[in-house]
């Protein structure tokens, strides 16, 4: 394998519950330490994830820490990609731990696939054993919760896609391509990956790169996290001129069936059938994954809480959709506090 110089660019915020998995994941590597260098950014954190990366920046040479006084991703990212050296630049993620061959296969298979940006699968997990962490781990990796999106479900093999988890990117695609939209809290993966397949880039999932990627841990995150995928993906469809899949569109959709079916189902006995035989395809679906989950967790109960789970995942994203869109249409700001 010839050896590239890679630069690992990891925006963090309040991650001292997780860093410290993810750092020695990273030091870990099978990839030769004086051809890597590691970019912590970290977005004035007000736990302890300084004082933990500190830690490491004064063992390892090779790691470093930087800070992000705008304290949102994109200016992270972005700002790992100008401090940075590597030809190769690799985004990663705080809150996930790699395999120690991570850095090694993704850069093989960018140059062998002569490919523009390479990433590997998640493998999501609960954040704690509780019955409620599980059922929403199973909700953010199951295709009823996430639809395709393969890097969440996970592939049989090599394949051309749309985007990748976190990315690892030659340095001349950031050249041709520009960097990451600072408008975009959420999504700014996407819109890039959007504008890189534009310009006839190339993107590949490798399946064999596993990534162990752990889920919010209440359901209180979790729809906080699916109302911003929602909420900034009009954005990232205006930015493009198109949207990039159809499957984003689905929870909208249902959300508006409710609503719209709901109250016509008062007037009509047919529509009022209709609805209800949607709602119950619905319920046995979400309660047949929940069973299949039980079965595996141990935990019956998470059977029952799968409905409700995957009717959080969904409505919080479709109605993020929907505030998105009426920005867009009222040409409101999509300006909000920080939030990581």
């Amino acid at each position: 394998m010839n050896v590239h110089q890679v630069s690992i660019i990891c925006p963090v915020y309040n991650e001292e519950k997780f860093i410290d998995r993810c750092v020695k994941s990273i030091i870990a590597q099978d990839y030769p330490t004086d051809s890597l260098e590691v970019l912590f950014i970290d977005g004035r954190s007000t736990d302890r994830t300084r004082e933990l990366i500190e830690k490491y920046t004064k063992a390892y040479p090779h790691i470093h820490l930087l800070d992000n006084p705008q304290q949102v991703v994109p200016y992270a990212l972005n700002k790992g990609v100008e401090e940075s050296t590597g030809e190769v630049v690799m985004r990663i993620d705080g809150h996930c731990v790699y395999p120690t061959n991570y850095v090694s296969e993704l850069v093989k298979y960018l140059y062998e696939l002569d490919a523009d940006n390479v990433g590997g699968v998640w493998n999501t997990q609960p954040a704690n054993d509780t019955a409620i962490c599980q059922a929403i781990a199973l909700a953010s990796s199951h295709p009823f919760g996430v639809g395709g999106s393969m890097h969440k479900i996970g592939a049989s093999e090599i394949m051309e896609t749309d985007t990748v988890p976190f990315g690892c990117y030659k340095r001349e695609v950031f050249e041709k391509t520009g960097l990451f939209d600072t408008d975009l809290v959420r999504n700014q993966d996407d819109e890039f990956n959007g504008r890189l397949l534009n310009k006839g880039g190339k993107i590949f999932l490798i399946p064999q790169v596993i990534i162990n990627y752990t889920a919010r841990d209440s359901i209180r995150k979790m729809r906080q996290m699916y109302y911003q995928y929602g909420l900034y993906k009009p954005l990232v469809n205006k930015k493009l001129g198109a949207p990039a899949t159809i499957r984003q569109f689905f929870p909208l959709l249902f959300l508006i069936g409710l609503m719209v079916g709901g109250v016509l189902s008062i007037f009509s006995p047919w529509i009022r059938s209709v609805y209800i035989a949607v709602l119950l395809l619905y319920l046995f679906i979400a309660l047949v994954v929940g069973c299949m989950g039980a079965i595996r967790t141990g935990k019956p109960v998470v059977t029952l809480l799968m409905p409700y789970v995957f009717l959080n995942v969904h409505l919080s994203y479709g109605y993020g959709y929907l505030c998105g869109l009426i920005k867009i249409i009222c040409k409101k700001s999509f300006q909000v506090k920080p939030n990581r």
